[in-house]
């Protein structure tokens, strides 16, 4: 096969990851662009809304141990159109608007699809198509691709929403649009990804069981303390991405926002940022800094710098414009980040074999966040409504924050050292 089929496949694969990380997480994060439907509609609090993203964070968790193993042992051309089928067909049970505790069992179920069998296998797919100089591009285009997905998809629902009265039937009408956008995603996933080719036999022919060789990759990720160092970066950047959620709430009850303008604000802060972040990211962290490493150390530097201003300013007597001005210059910040913090799994050097296991445990540490934060911050703002209940959640970010300037640092110092160790090999 001459290059340029390898590119336009590279391409395409890259192009259909890019639509499904793009559809599948619309209804388990229906909270970015319907916050406050979800509220009044489902008759939630910021804490039990909370709480529901912590439950879709343990089934999470729990979920990236099994799939150490199925990510390395299935082939992504059966897992990928199994995880977006299964979560576009619960969209429509979330149709009957159930009570809390059906709530808190369908995002347990989407957790399965979406996380389990779908987000490991698509990082370790982008992981793959790229080489080592590659890497913080192929995560920008990823994150900036999804970016355009997320927003075309989202903006309709919102669209959809509004024109349908902005109530109940509305609310109703955009999670049937976006259960519809997934399953058709299934579909077109199913017939362009093509089959893992799965090597069975070892160096002199003989049959390999693939189980065993899946698990034992698992086991070998699990005692590289490179991946745990890479995992704690990404906890400590997701920490503070979950706080980003709380930009629209705060803006809506300390500087009054309309909930129409509310709406098209939780789609810009979570989903067009991508598209600012992750080609930034990627572009940096691989022609500027040459690392993707040092590009988040830099950035959380960054990121307390700027909440530590934000924290001071006059929100009471600040035009409304401002404050969405500076929460969205914070937020493609850390895009940024989410952009390039898989990159470093190739920048320490672990072996492309055992990818699945590796990104699975990256997943599982790094989205580990999903387990308290969401409650944490929300039993913040019930706790302690208004302003000062806001504050305390951005203190909290900060903290994240200085926790991912250590663990990146030393994340720096490993891979300076592991590339002198290479150039004295060379010589």
């Amino acid at each position: 096969m001459n290059s340029k089929s390898v590119g336009a496949k590279k391409w395409l694969t890259l192009a259909v990851l890019i639509l499904g990380g793009g559809t599948i997480f619309k209804l388990p994060y229906l909270k970015d662009a319907f916050y406050i439907p979800m509220m009044e509609y489902f008759h939630l609090t910021h804490t039990q809304i909370g709480l529901t993203m912590s439950v879709y964070a343990i089934v999470q968790t729990f979920g990236y141990i099994t799939s150490m193993y199925i990510t390395d042992r299935f082939s992504k051309k059966k897992l990928l159109p199994i995880a977006l089928g299964g979560v576009g067909l619960l969209g429509f049970y979330m149709t009957t608007f159930p009570g809390y505790y059906e709530i808190l069992i369908l995002w347990a179920l989407f957790a399965l699809f979406a996380e389990l069998a779908f987000w490991p296998v698509l990082i370790k797919t982008v992981r793959l198509l790229g080489d080592s100089n590659e890497q913080g591009r192929m995560f920008g285009f990823l994150e900036a691709g999804r970016g355009i997905v997320d927003t075309i998809v989202a903006f309709t629902a919102l669209g959809i929403f509004q024109w349908m009265g902005a109530n109940a039937a509305g609310l109703k009408g955009a999670i049937i649009f976006f259960s519809i956008t997934t399953i058709v995603t299934a579909i077109i996933s199913y017939f362009l990804i093509e089959d893992d080719v799965i090597n069975d036999t070892d160096e002199h022919g003989n049959k390999i069981n693939r189980s065993k060789l899946a698990f034992d990759g698992a086991l070998k990720a699990l005692k590289m303390p490179e991946i745990w160092v890479v995992s704690f970066t990404i906890f400590s950047v997701y920490s503070i991405y979950i706080g980003l959620t709380y930009f629209i709430p705060f803006l809506k009850e300390i500087y009054g926002m309309p909930v129409a303008l509310v709406g098209a604000y939780g789609i810009i802060n979570q989903y067009c940022l991508k598209m600012v972040g992750g080609p930034i990211g990627g572009f940096l962290a691989d022609k500027t800094f040459k690392s993707p490493s040092k590009y988040l150390r830099i950035t959380f530097w960054l990121a307390i710098i700027g909440m530590i201003i934000f924290i001071l300013l006059p929100h009471e007597t600040m035009n409304i414009y401002v404050g969405m001005v500076f929460t969205l210059g914070y937020g493609a910040i850390i895009f940024s980040q989410r952009a390039v913090f898989f990159a470093p799994i190739e920048e320490v050097g672990i072996p492309r074999e055992i990818s699945g296991a590796a990104v699975s445990i990256a997943c599982m540490i790094g989205y580990l966040p999903s387990m308290f934060a969401f409650t944490l911050y929300g039993s913040m703002l019930d706790r302690t409504p208004g302003i000062n209940g806001y504050k305390h959640v951005f203190m909290t970010m900060i903290g994240f924050a200085v926790l991912g300037l250590i663990i990146s640092s030393y994340l720096v110092r490993i891979v300076k050292k592991k590339k002198a160790q290479e150039q004295a090999q060379v010589q």
